[in-house]
């Protein structure tokens, strides 16, 4: 499994996650919030199954 994420990419994901997250304590108080740990998990991990698929990478090139 190797990253496919680059940091910029990251840390959006991260910060996303946890605005999402924060739906479920805040807000209109819903379950769907519970959706931040995608981004949150994927950012935090450096993978996204979705880029693998699409064959995308926004990972700087390693030589």
């Amino acid at each position: 499994m190797a990253a496919n994420i680059g940091t910029l990419d990251r840390y959006a994901r991260v910060v996303l996650g946890i605005v999402i997250l924060s739906l479920v304590f805040v807000g209109p108080k819903t379950l769907w919030g519970l959706l931040g740990f995608v981004p949150l998990l994927t950012g935090l991990a450096g993978f996204c199954p979705a880029y693998r698929i699409a064959g995308v990478s926004s990972c700087p090139a390693k030589k």
